[in-house]
């Protein structure tokens, strides 16, 4: 018999193989890549607050087998090899209900059919925003379980969606449960539905002990689980403060809201934009989407359908993306960034004009994203005006989470939010000149670029 070796056994756990075949692969480059990752939500009440309070209404009758296959259809129909990855809530994987039964059994199916991955939600969104991180660290112990023993076979998922979650339960997914992939962050979310937590950078990142929100800048803060944005936006959108700032590749804010023709052209224009010149600034490109299935029997069939026609035109523009599973793609990364000391993001984009969001045809925005900071400014490219800052988030101050949250006493807030934010709800954010930056801070951004 051939000795297993450790290294050997090791490279074993990482591939992963569905039952029925299916291999977990992150064995790939993620430079040179275009990268989609396609998430849904399975869940029973819209926000599941604690393992026993729920807010909002409850969606079982939205939840039926035949919504999840319209779904699952529409992403293959699209891209036959592509990877779904499914988040069922707390509720959700024990409700005895005739529905959820057949859900279950239909996504396992998927899983040993394409690969699809299972995994658990905490909250449904918002679990710091309800709960101690206690709690939703026993949530998510026993929640990974009870996936476990729907799949069978001693699975085991590589990733978690969340929404949002505190660093405390990042750490606890890489170190007490093997899990080093996360969506754990929303990226620029102020204003909307239950939690706020903006302050982040919108690509993958270690994030720090101190902050979710914080990359982590050495060993002393490191939390070995690569965090993830949910969606990504248009970045003129996300500038904004409540519902209109989310515009970008979710079908809420683009077909439902500004119809399917707008609502394909934003969703496309979104793309083009990490999949474009965006791609040669940091050598690869990355597109995350995450639909409520809900969705899919709440909107007229036209949307749902929306998803096929999305992904066969970005095929027919870019015939290199690739359809991986979301801990895939994460556990890519975290194979060649074993660190954040390499992060350097640069993105340009363009407003779409187009009408009911926020996305100014006459704007130009630039960010800039590494370890120690993140600066965006924007300027009228039609005029002959200079670029105004309009972020500026350290990341090389101390950073401290709020306290624990409970169902009656919740904590919304969960920004990081220091010299100038994008969204202007203080004084202190209003625009300014790169003059105006300090000596101090003229050559911290000096030490990632000469002139922004």
């Amino acid at each position: 018999m051939k000795t297993l070796t450790i290294a050997v056994f090791a490279a074993s756990l990482l591939a992963g193989t569905a039952a029925g075949g299916v291999e977990f692969n992150s064995n790939w480059p993620v430079k040179g890549k275009r990268v989609i990752n396609i998430n849904t939500v399975v869940r029973v009440n819209q926000i599941e607050v604690s393992r026993n309070r729920n807010k909002g209404k409850d969606e079982a009758h939205q939840h039926t087998v035949e919504a999840v296959e319209t779904f699952r259809k529409a992403v293959a129909d699209a891209i036959p090899d592509a990877k779904v990855t499914w988040s069922f809530s707390w509720r959700a994987l024990q409700d005895p209900r005739p529905n959820y039964v057949a859900i279950r059994k239909r996504v396992v199916e998927y899983h040993r059919q394409y690969g699809d991955e299972i995994t658990f939600i905490p909250g449904a969104y918002f679990a710091p925003m309800y709960n101690s991180r206690a709690q939703t660290n026993r949530d998510l112990h026993d929640g990974l379980k009870l996936v476990g023993e729907m799949v069978g076979g001693g699975y085991r998922p590589h990733g978690i969606v969340a929404g949002f979650l505190a660093a405390d339960n990042l750490r606890f997914l890489a170190e007490e449960e093997n899990i080093h992939v996360a969506q754990g962050t929303i990226w620029s979310q102020y204003g909307i539905d239950c939690g706020d937590g903006d302050g982040s950078i919108s690509y993958p990142y270690y994030p720090s002990r101190e902050h979710v929100c914080k990359p982590a800048q050495g060993k002393a803060d490191f939390i070995d689980c690569v965090n993830l944005d949910g969606w990504t936006m248009d970045f003129l959108c996300a500038r904004k403060f409540g519902g209109n700032s989310r515009t970008g590749v979710g079908p809420i804010e683009t077909y439902n809201r500004m119809g399917l023709e707008n609502g394909l052209k934003e969703s496309l224009a979104v793309v083009r934009s990490h999949f474009g010149e965006n791609f040669k600034r940091n050598g690869f490109g990355w597109v995350i989407v995450n639909w409520e299935i809900s969705l899919v029997p709440k909107y007229k069939p036209e949307v749902t359908a929306m998803m096929t026609k999305w992904l066969r035109e970005i095929r027919k523009e870019f015939p290199d993306a690739i359809v991986p599973l979301m801990s895939e793609f994460g556990e890519a990364w975290r194979r060649e960034n074993p660190n954040n000391d390499k992060l350097d993001y640069r993105f340009v984009q363009r407003g779409t004009g187009l009408p009911k969001i926020c996305s100014e045809a006459n704007l130009e925005i630039r960010w800039y994203m590494n370890r120690k900071f993140r600066l965006a400014t924007l300027r009228d490219w039609t005029k002959d005006e200079p670029e105004m800052i309009i972020d500026f988030t350290r990341y090389d101050m101390p950073a401290k989470e709020p306290a624990d949250a409970s169902a009656k006493k919740p904590t919304r807030n969960w920004s990081l939010v220091n010299r100038i934010n994008q969204k202007r709800r203080r004084p202190e954010d209003a625009p300014i000149p790169l003059s105006a930056l300090t000596e101090e801070e003229r050559r911290l951004v000096e030490e990632y670029y000469q002139k922004p």
